[in-house]
């Protein structure tokens, strides 16, 4: 099984996103690590960690909104032993074709090829 974990600075825009990717998911589990524990704005290493370990799948596409979430997301990567795909994409548009792509049962290759043209340098 292969899921996405959902990373944001904001906990707000973390949850949108869910709310948007379950309008097309019914089969891909989804889990969230944005924010602070007291709700303010921030990532930290123990809610990226906690979101990933909390998702059923062995395998799972991370997605992410800035510099220092991807920072926590590299030291989980270490930590889990889960296979991560840690992707550069811009967060919205990326997720939701990844979340399309698994639903449907598409191969890891194709769906890094059709994430290439999202992918923020």
């Amino acid at each position: 099984m292969r899921g996405l974990v959902l990373v944001s600075h904001s906990e707000e825009i973390v949850k949108g996103l869910y709310s948007l990717l379950k309008e097309i998911t019914t089969k891909t589990p989804i889990t969230l690590g944005g924010g602070l524990e007291d709700g303010s704005i921030g990532t930290t290493f123990d809610r990226v960690l906690k979101a990933v370990e909390e998702n059923p799948a062995e395998e799972v596409y991370i997605f992410y909104d800035l510099g220092s979430a991807r920072m926590n997301i590299e030291m989980v990567m270490e930590a889990s032993s889960k296979t991560i795909h840690l992707i550069h994409a811009a967060l919205v548009e990326g997720c939701f074709v990844a979340a399309t792509l698994l639903e449907a049962g598409v191969s890891n290759e194709k769906i890094m090829k059709q994430l290439e043209p999202l992918i923020i340098k």
